[in-house]
């Protein structure tokens, strides 16, 4: 029985149309990037100048480049970097979201106040420009991109995860976790953070989502991956000087990023219906209103 339980909410997520899509492009996508560690059709740092801007054909699938790069092989090499920069600035959006959205609502109320204000502040300021003026000073990399979405992205986190923080900590089960003897960490580890985790996924999806989309963009703006790094903003970049004369090799590149956005959003909205009890409650609710036939005086 609770391991039908622990399963529940995977079934639940596959059960929606825009978690199943979510699920498969994300599954695709990693695995991608796997399997480019260890094989692409080409080589995606050999030029061939003799075969530059073919058509998609056998072999190369999605066509040529103007230097003769195999544009498959850089688009699979390209999944490699977009891994890496959404799980970290995943993993640091959601260091700093707990942090700072647990120093904010767990605290004395001096802290809580500052966590408060020091949240407001850094808001302020979008994401993009920070990366950019940190990439000024330290030369673009994806390790700026990674940090500066992360904490830019983990103060969004916060900012939305401390007032159910504040709100949950009210609740009958917490209370009588304190009065069992548990410790505020335990407190949180095991009630608070599980009662705000839909809401949590939700940022983290987007936060991930964007983080995929700033990489790009900063890239593709010579603020991010250098050029010897593959990358879709970079490909994106170099592709769009010809676009006039071969549009259909733009194509490739934005429709990766383009999928890899949607599919993360559209994840996150899943998570939240597999996982949040009320939206579940909303819905039995509402399907048990619609079997209940009117009455008619």
């Amino acid at each position: 029985m609770s391991t039908r339980r622990r399963h529940a909410w995977w079934h639940r997520l596959w059960a929606t149309s825009t978690g199943r899509f979510g699920v498969i492009v994300v599954a695709v996508i990693a695995l991608t990037a796997l399997v480019s560690l260890f094989w692409t059709p080409f080589d995606p740092k050999e030029a061939d100048v003799a075969n530059r801007w073919q058509t998609p054909n056998w072999p190369h699938l999605l066509g040529t480049d103007g230097t003769g790069h195999d544009i498959l092989s850089l688009v699979m090499a390209g999944a490699q970097t977009t891994v890496f920069v959404a799980i970290g600035s995943g993993i640091v959006a959601t260091l700093v979201g707990i942090a700072l959205g647990a120093l904010g609502a767990l605290t004395a109320r001096w802290m809580r106040e500052t966590v408060a204000v020091l949240v407001d502040i850094l808001i302020a300021f979008p994401v993009l420009i920070i990366a950019m003026m940190i990439s000024s000073v330290w030369g673009g990399s994806l390790w700026v991109v990674i940090w500066s979405v992360g904490i830019g992205f983990g103060v969004n986190i916060a900012r939305v995860t401390r007032p159910e923080l504040r709100r949950v900590q009210q609740s009958d089960f917490v209370v009588a976790g304190r009065a069992s003897g548990l410790t505020p960490a335990q407190n949180l580890a095991q009630h608070l953070l599980p009662n705000v985790a839909p809401v949590f996924i939700v940022q983290l999806s987007w936060s991930m989502a964007v983080a995929v989309l700033a990489e790009a963009g900063l890239s593709y703006l010579g603020f991010g991956a250098s050029i010897v790094e593959p990358s879709w903003g970079i490909l994106l970049a170099d592709l769009q000087r010809y676009i006039t004369l071969h549009p259909l090799s733009v194509v490739w590149p934005g429709l990766a990023i383009t999928l890899t956005v949607l599919a993360l959003n559209l994840l996150g909205d899943g998570l939240r219906e597999a996982t949040d009890p009320t939206l579940r409650q909303s819905s039995r609710a509402r399907a048990a209103r619609a079997h209940v036939p009117e009455v008619i005086a």
